[in-house]
């Protein structure tokens, strides 16, 4: 199926919608459209609220399969105007509004409080642990053991994890990207650049080294025996203990949905070549020398005056890049996971029926169609296939970058204090993660993972998926979107 040229694209609400590929892949399912634009508004809502943003939400559409989102103002949201008052005018109104009263107090109070220190020791402290448990729970459940009904009942749980989960994982954003956000936008009026201050988070989050430096112990372990496996079972009859550590590891890592934030994606337990590859190439390099020589360098340049207070932000956000790290994987693509693994063996049923004609157009099925009308062939085989085509069609759009008409943001110079000073955390923050609205920027953009160049072959692939069939060692992967797991 291909998409006529004449495709429309109309803006899905009042305001302005930019294009947003840094979450979710365009052509996505219908499931996975319904759990982030019920999600993401919700936990953004929360959040924007607790922390006292002058906003009301982050709003979130697909257009054509393609994921658009808006920041939603929190005075007039949808009579947005192209052209503001006058300065004096919006200085007066931003002090007396209720509502902008209302969230400049609780801003002043969270520059303060600081209450992202509480929401991390809580997740370290029972909130990590909780949701773990409940993702564990579900994935024991015996799929094939299960009824059809039950199996229905235990693919809507998944459904409602995701929801709830993902709402979690956004709401958690306020806390692991707002120590991020102060620090970069505070610790930049001294002098560091952007890039500098980042490179000073590197090796900050125990919730990715300490799985990565227990793989290089299991390499080792396996090569150990002299002679290195060529399949996962292999690597198995090696010894009892190797055998262990890698059910430990696919047990807490393998239904981890890894490739791409959709049904359609794969969870790393489904290629166990790509496990024991992940195993035979096991490395963690230490940087805790250079990253303190770094931050030696940077905290001399910083005005002798502000260096407690550098000190200070410095540790806040490498405490938040923790949560930031171990918040997706916990609360995004293993729920996703979990939802996929008890879709496929729904569509390995409707398959085995002779409903549908292959087993994953079962993630063309919309929420409110995950009923025992599934097996009666309602929606028909026909209809998934149809749906599946418009999909793969929307991939290969090319969309516009921005929907509907300009509207105007008030200067932040027009706002209390501690408004302005919160919508600057905000607007860095964004900035650095490409939701900024600069949506009519060309060329290649973006900030660095590393403080280091690398050469090495560039891999270009259409999808995640296809770069794990070709990607070797050392290669560095070119694709249009992927997720940080």
């Amino acid at each position: 199926m291909t998409v006529s040229s004449s495709t429309v694209w109309t803006a899905p609400g009042a305001g302005q919608w930019a294009l947003d590929r840094s979450h979710m892949p365009p052509g996505c399912t219908l499931i996975v459209q319904h759990i982030v634009t019920t999600s993401m508004p919700r936990g953004m809502r929360r959040v924007f609220e607790e922390l006292g943003t002058p906003l009301e939400t982050l709003d979130v559409k697909f257009v054509n399969g393609q994921f658009y989102s808006r920041l939603r103002p929190l005075i007039s949201p949808d009579r947005p105007t192209a052209k503001l008052p006058p300065a004096f005018v919006l200085k007066i109104v931003s002090r007396v509004h209720p509502q902008l009263r209302r969230r400049n107090k609780i801003a002043g109070n969270v520059l303060l409080s600081e209450p992202w220190t509480a929401v991390i020791h809580q997740w370290h402290n029972g909130g990590r642990a909780g949701i773990e448990s409940r993702n564990l729970e579900l994935q024991d459940v015996d799929l094939p053991a299960l009824d059809n009904a039950a199996l229905l009942s235990h693919v809507n749980d998944c459904l409602e994890h995701c929801v709830s989960k993902w709402e979690h994982h956004f709401w958690l954003h306020g806390y692991d990207l707002g120590p991020i956000g102060r620090y970069l936008f505070e610790s930049g009026e001294w002098g560091p650049s952007p890039n500098e201050l980042l490179s000073l988070l590197e090796g900050a989050s125990p919730s990715t080294s300490a799985p990565a430096r227990a793989l290089v112990d299991l390499r080792r372990s396996v090569e150990a025996h002299g002679t290195l496996p060529t399949t996962l079972e292999e690597a198995r009859a090696l010894s009892p203990e190797i055998a262990a550590a890698i059910d430990h590891f696919l047990r807490h890592r393998g239904v981890v949905l890894f490739s791409r934030y959709d049904l359609d994606g794969i969870s790393l337990g489904e290629r166990p070549d790509l496990v024991l590859a992940v195993i035979l190439n096991a490395e963690h390099h230490d940087t805790s020398t250079a990253v303190a020589q770094r931050t030696t360098a940077v905290r001399d340049n910083v005005p002798a005056e502000h260096r407690p207070r550098f000190d200070l932000l410095l540790a806040q956000a490498r405490a938040a890049m923790d949560l930031r790290d171990d918040n997706g994987p916990m609360t995004a693509e293993w729920p996703l996971g979990l939802l996929r693994r008890g879709l496929l063996e729904l569509g390995r049923r409707l398959a085995l029926g002779g409903l549908i004609s292959r087993h994953d157009l079962v993630f063309e099925l919309a929420p409110d169609e995950l009923t025992a009308d599934v097996f009666a062939g309602r929606p028909t085989g026909d209809e998934l296939t149809r749906r599946a085509a418009e999909r793969a069609a929307q991939k290969t759009l090319e969309p516009p970058l921005v929907l509907g008409p300009a509207e105007a943001s008030p200067p932040s110079d027009v706002l209390p204090k501690n408004l302005a000073f919160l919508v600057g955390m905000v607007q860095t923050i964004m900035r650095h993660m490409g939701m900024d609205g600069v949506a009519t920027r060309t060329g290649l953009h973006g900030v660095g993972i590393g403080a280091t160049s690398v050469r090495g072959i560039a891999r270009v692939a259409s999808t995640p998926e296809e770069a794990l069939d070709v990607l070797e060692p050392g290669d560095i992967l070119v694709v249009a979107g992927t997720t940080p797991a």
